[in-house]
């Protein structure tokens, strides 16, 4: 047997809901291995996968790659996959394994604004992936995010359509949620961010924060908007 801790947090009121609906996610990407997946979740709130079989090693070499494990300590000149965790006065606080903060003048390429600010003009909640790069470790650790994650962020707000952000939900819940508020012409497809985030891309002469309001009371999840500059 192998356990691999994924750098999967479990989060939200219903985590014995959200551990679930992980060991179906995995087991579904692992269905074509010789493999049996069971999940915990560690003091830390990490998701566990424990992994019996002919393939296991095959098995925890494929989480590792796709979702990455927690960081124990911050290095200069490594990038570090993590989750956006909050947004405070003058930082986004991210989580690598241990937490990070990327301060108020590494967040200029967002543009102007406070950090809260700039979280929310581009759609950007908690538990969201994301990719930072440490560039100091001296007397407090400094890191900005990496060009790809900020040419992704750019990319949603330079779009020609709104984008909804969404977060502790799978695609099928989502789509469900459409599909019964009548609003499925209106979307134009669902994008996987992480797990259990995800963003639906609405077509061109559709209102982001009204999918919102239809959608919101039917999902138990966080949701930003992304409001397209080229609509």
């Amino acid at each position: 047997m192998i356990k691999v801790i994924t750098l999967q947090h479990i989060y939200g009121k219903n985590r014995e809901r959200m551990t679930d609906l992980l060991k179906t996610l995995v087991e579904n990407e692992l269905k074509n291995l010789e493999v049996k997946v069971e999940i915990s979740i560690t003091p830390e709130n990490w998701a566990e996968f424990s992994l019996e079989g002919e393939d296991e090693e095959v098995s925890a070499n494929f989480l590792i790659s796709r979702y990455g494990t927690p960081a124990v300590k911050a290095e200069a000149g490594r990038t570090y996959r993590g989750f956006l965790q909050a947004f405070g006065d003058n930082a986004f606080l991210v989580n690598i394994g241990i937490p990070v903060r990327v301060e108020t003048e590494e967040l200029i390429a967002l543009g102007s604004g406070r950090p809260a600010q700039l979280a929310s003009r581009f759609g950007l909640i908690p538990h969201l992936p994301v990719e930072v790069e440490v560039f100091e470790v001296n007397k407090k650790v400094k890191t900005r995010f990496t060009k790809k994650q900020l040419d992704l962020w750019w990319s949603w707000k330079k779009a020609g359509t709104d984008r909804v952000i969404v977060n502790a939900a799978t695609r099928s819940e989502i789509k469900s949620a459409i599909k019964k508020t009548g609003h499925g012409r209106d979307i134009y497809e669902i994008e996987r961010i992480g797990l259990l985030e995800h963003a639906i891309v609405c077509r061109e002469n559709t209102d982001g924060p009204g999918i919102v309001a239809a959608i919101g009371p039917r999902l138990k999840s966080e949701m930003g908007v992304v409001i397209g500059d080229a609509r």
